[in-house]
């Protein structure tokens, strides 16, 4: 369908678009109408991407109908089979360029928000969209072997931490929490009044609290937070760091292969994104 079908299944009368940037993978656009203001995500069909890409949107339904109930998430508004999604326009901007956040009180407001969205229980572990296991530490080997051979696929060369050795660590986690997985501060909206909104959760799963801590530290370590860690109200086992390196270089190992099908050059960004897998692999080794 064309943006104009699309606007009109959903009931927008008088609506305009215009293109938002930050998306890597969906089509996003910024949608004025009669109604209201909107986002609109469009998948992109048969581009090449990874094993976990397929069906994204409409996990990321999922994720906006169940957190938009207890945390500052776009609410859906329309959604098709297609690879369409339209939710509600959520205020702000991304925590990345908002120089002069107060950061602190944002970070405690990120505690109490991302433990709400960890409270919600699924029905099973791993991504909706490829089917649930019975186990998280089923679900998270097969999430980190399909990675593996999706970097097979593009010649992307990976070391193979030996996770069975760790399976205790990972049974652990009996309880399936939504985790977001991608709360970088490109996806924290934040205005004059703190945090407004967690946005892109198309690569939600079910899984461990534990894994959001990745991306809401990229690069880093959430135990160099303790704005977040205090109010969220954990303090990190053993186990659970172990846990969390191995989810660290799960993400830096999808962000090593997916430059590939993105056609992706940036040579420093890579050498940074390789620095990290090393570091946590080192834990696990």
């Amino acid at each position: 369908m064309t943006l104009d079908q699309i606007l009109a299944a959903a009931g927008l009368t008088g609506a305009s678009t215009t293109p938002l940037g930050g998306g890597t993978y969906n089509s996003v656009f910024r949608v004025s109408a009669n109604e209201g203001e909107f986002v609109l995500k469009v998948a992109p069909g048969d581009q090449p991407g990874l094993t976990y890409e397929r069906g994204l949107m409409a996990t990321e339904a999922l994720f906006c109908t169940l957190g938009s109930a207890v945390a500052p998430v776009p609410e859906v508004v329309y959604t098709d089979r297609s690879g369409v999604l339209l939710t509600t326009f959520l205020p702000g901007e991304p925590l990345l360029e908002r120089s002069g956040a107060d950061r602190p009180s944002i970070r405690r407001q990120l505690g109490t928000t991302v433990r709400q969205l960890h409270e919600i229980t699924g029905p099973g572990f791993g991504y909706p969209q490829l089917g649930l296991h019975p186990t998280w530490t089923e679900a998270f080997f097969a999430m980190y072997d399909a990675v593996l051979a999706d970097a097979g696929r593009y010649g992307v060369r990976l070391p193979k931490p030996d996770l069975a050795r760790h399976a205790a660590a990972f049974d652990e986690v009996t309880r399936p929490a939504l985790v977001h997985f991608d709360l970088w501060d490109g996806n924290v909206l934040v205005d004059d009044d703190g945090l407004s909104g967690l946005v892109d959760g198309e690569r939600a799963f079910w899984g461990d609290p534990v894994a959001e801590f990745v991306s809401l530290a990229l690069f880093g370590t959430i135990e160099d937070d303790p704005d977040f860690l205090t109010i969220y109200g954990i303090e990190l086992t053993d186990a659970e760091r172990l846990r969390l390196a191995a989810y660290q270089a799960y993400l830096y190992s999808i962000m090593l292969t997916e430059r590939v099908p993105r056609g992706s050059t940036d040579e420093a960004f890579e050498t940074l994104i390789t620095g990290a897998l090393g570091r946590a692999l080192g834990v696990l080794a």
